[in-house]
């Protein structure tokens, strides 16, 4: 077996563009000389697999590469019309080097079609005739010049399209890329000898092991290398051109040839014709500290180039590309967000382990560079599915779009921009809880804001429900989280629904993506007694202020919508620790607040445990929470005779939320009366009633709220009922 040789291309690397490119560039010529030649990325480095030594490759490529015609006889500059620069090309066409036979017998097929079409040169042809030219061209040029065509240009329906890549069909502004990739190719090749030219070796050294050599050219390199574009500051003094390695360049326009556009019907597109190319998409403002929203709106798209680490053939590689239309689910995906939530759901999609993230972006004027925005993992176990939640009733693309709209507020471009840097990371990696939670608050934010537009109702559904596990990935361990969890999961009695979203939101009860005042307007809901009565409490007032009046709401309810208990049960409770830490300080009320809307969103676990709490209260607040516990869970307790019925107590609440603390006795009275009346016995005689140790009464009144879990309210039936031992 033929000895093999790793060879280290120290000069090829995922950045800029240029290089990247040149690596391809490299691979896809040498497997002409050595079929069986592979490479893979190693660090930050092409490395290539081959039976020939690096000297017999060089060699190859200076005495032997045989360049692939890249024409674009459609362009002005490209050297076919009067006013173009038209040295190299005329020389090629006049040389008999066999290395630029099939060359020279393009630009005669070129001449030729132009010729056909009845053009003349005075300048490129415009609008139906450069149509007309491409068509003509895509017919009769030879298979390996179409390689460029196909590269630079997508013939589909009635109007040519540009893949980003390649600029607008081949060039960059005025720098058209095929003329100038002539010129390199004689900076490198003897017209007359078709050997190379004495600087060439050592140049090409320069290109694919970083040598240092003299001699690089002062000529335009176009996008693909933004560090090379000259302009100010670019050297010493004021302004320089750029100045560049004529193998850079040739090896790079090489490179782009395995990228290939294609015209592909998308589903979604309402069965019209659209450009895709491999791993392009439209850019998002997200995911880089070094993009803005105007980036990415006068950005030509993104392009992520795949990196991947076992050694592969350029036979691979160009299937890779030729099938790099990478899908969310069962669509394409359509720009960077899509495409770096689908690059973790491939797990190692064809070998790939990174993508290189290049942005087409505007700079230098109207100038678009290529600019590297990020280094993106392929992740082989995905953790971010439960995102996907976002994506019901096309709610991410509803509020995308209407963010972008040009009457929309700017807050919701704000918006937009925040959400999609915050997926960006939880889509790459399975998120701390504090990311998580900044996710959920963002949302949270964005239903508010939705909630206080009237436009926004006509476009866009409510934030779908959360499934649990944004939930579990935001679960902290803290108190503020586990309080604002458990207020989350209020909900209303058996079949009649009120979750406090539709408290929180003006959200239909019920139906959690229809906003109330469009269910208002049906037949089925016209009537519906809950769609008619103010629930919704302003999430724009203080946590004391806003949970109070949440309980003063639900209160009412009962009498209101024939409710047959009080609503007030949650699916998860706190422990009296957490109830005392809140009534004893309001240092956990701004992220209380903070957390609660975007927690409001998600369906919220069950707690799975019974076990007594840990933890002391006031007895005035016991007597008061017991008062208005929900029938249920007293009868659970084995407290409440089964027929017994323990009403609302409204003037609890009214006693307490008044701040004045000559009401909190009142209230605590009240509340003995009422669980005496009911058949719950207190265990102090009502001349020896508890005060309320210190507790402001409209904190305590707001703690009434906070649902317990069933172990914490035993623990209160316990200290303050009697014989809880033997009738609880």
């Amino acid at each position: 077996m033929a000895e093999c040789h790793e060879i280290v291309l120290t000069g090829c690397r995922p950045t800029p563009l240029a290089s990247y490119l040149k690596g391809l560039g490299v691979l896809r010529i040498l497997s002409n000389f050595d079929p069986a030649i592979k490479a893979a990325w190693v660090g930050e480095n092409l490395s290539l697999v081959s039976r020939k030594s690096a000297e017999t490759l060089s060699h190859y490529l200076l005495d032997d590469y045989t360049p692939t015609p890249v024409l674009a006889p459609w362009n002005g500059g490209s050297g076919f019309y009067q006013k173009d620069n038209q040295t190299s090309l005329r020389k090629i066409k006049e040389s008999d080097i066999p290395r630029l036979s099939d060359f020279r017998l393009s630009l005669d097929i070129a001449d030729r079609a132009l010729d056909l079409e009845g053009l003349q040169r005075e300048a490129s042809p415009k609008n139906e005739d450069k149509t007309r030219l491409l068509n003509r061209l895509r017919g009769i040029l030879p298979d390996n010049a179409l390689e460029w065509l196909d590269a630079s240009i997508l013939l589909a329906g009635e109007k040519e399209r540009f893949p980003p890549l390649l600029g607008t069909g081949g060039n960059d502004g005025r720098l058209d890329f095929t003329n100038n990739f002539m010129q390199r190719l004689l900076d490198l090749i003897d017209v007359e000898s078709g050997k190379a030219n004495p600087k060439s070796a050592d140049l090409l050294d320069l290109a694919l092991y970083a040598k240092p050599a003299p001699g690089l050219a002062k000529q335009a390199i176009g996008q693909f290398a933004p560090g090379q574009v000259g302009g100010p500051n670019a050297t010493t003094g004021y302004e320089t051109k750029g100045a560049i390695n004529p193998w850079d360049f040739v090896l790079m326009i090489e490179g782009a040839l395995p990228f290939a556009a294609a015209a592909v019907r998308r589903n979604e597109q309402s069965g019209s014709d659209i450009l895709s190319y491999p791993f392009t998409v439209r850019s998002v403002s997200a995911g880089s500290g070094s993009l803005g929203t105007d980036d990415a709106a006068s950005s030509r798209g993104e392009l992520w180039m795949p990196l991947w680490d076992n050694p592969t053939s350029y036979t691979e590689v160009r299937a890779l590309l030729s099938e790099g239309r990478v899908a969310l689910g069962a669509r394409p995906a359509r720009d960077a967000l899509d495409f770096v939530r689908a690059v973790h759901r491939l797990g190692g999609y064809r070998g790939i382990s990174r993508f290189q993230r290049y942005g087409l972006l505007m700079r230098s004027g109207k100038a678009y560079l290529a600019t590297p925005l990020e280094r993106v993992k392929v992740t082989k176990n995905p953790q971010s599915g439960w995102i996907d939640d976002l994506e019901r009733n096309d709610w991410l693309t509803e509020f995308r779009r209407f963010s972008k709209e040009k009457n929309t507020a700017g807050r919701f471009a704000e918006l937009r921009h925040r959400l999609e840097n915050a997926m960006f990371v939880v889509s790459q990696r399975k998120p701390s809880p504090g990311q998580a939670q900044s996710l959920l608050i963002l949302l949270g934010e964005i239903q508010g804001a939705l909630s206080r537009s009237v436009k926004a109702h006509e476009s866009v559904h409510p934030v779908p429900q959360l499934s649990m596990q944004w939930v579990l990935e935001a679960n902290d361990q803290g108190p503020e989280f586990r309080i604002a969890r458990a207020l989350a999961g209020l909900r209303g009695i058996g079949e009649q629904a009120l979750p406090l979203r539709s408290q929180l939101f003006p959200i239909h009860h019920a139906n959690r993506n229809q906003w109330l005042e469009n269910a208002r307007k049906s037949e089925k809901h016209r009537k519906d007694p809950a769609c008619l009565i103010r629930v919704q409490v302003s999430t724009q007032q203080n946590l004391v202020s806003a949970l109070t009046e949440l309980l003063r709401l639900r209160l009412s309810l009962p009498a209101r919508l024939d409710f047959d208990d009080k609503p007030l049960n949650s699916v998860s409770g706190v422990d009296l620790i957490d109830l005392m830490d809140f009534l004893n300080s309001d240092g956990m009320d701004a992220r209380i607040s903070a957390l609660l809307p975007g927690l409001a969103l998600c369906e919220i676990p069950a707690d799975s445990e019974h076990k007594s709490s840990d933890g002391t209260v006031s007895a005035a607040f016991a007597l008061c929470k017991l008062a208005l516990t929900p029938d249920a869970s007293l009868r659970a307790l084995r407290g409440l005779p089964e027929d017994m019925h323990l009403p609302a107590v409204p003037q609890i609440l009214a006693r307490l939320s008044s701040g004045d603390s000559a009401q909190t006795e009142q209230a605590v009275k009240i509340a003995w009366r009422r669980l005496r009346s009911s058949g719950l016995e207190p265990v102090m005689p009502f001349n020896q009633l508890p005060n309320s140790a210190g507790i402001g009464p409209r904190r305590l009144a707001a703690a009434l709220l906070i649902p317990l879990k069933f172990g914490a309210t035993r623990a209160l039936a316990k200290a303050v009922l009697n014989d809880p031992e033997d009738s609880l």
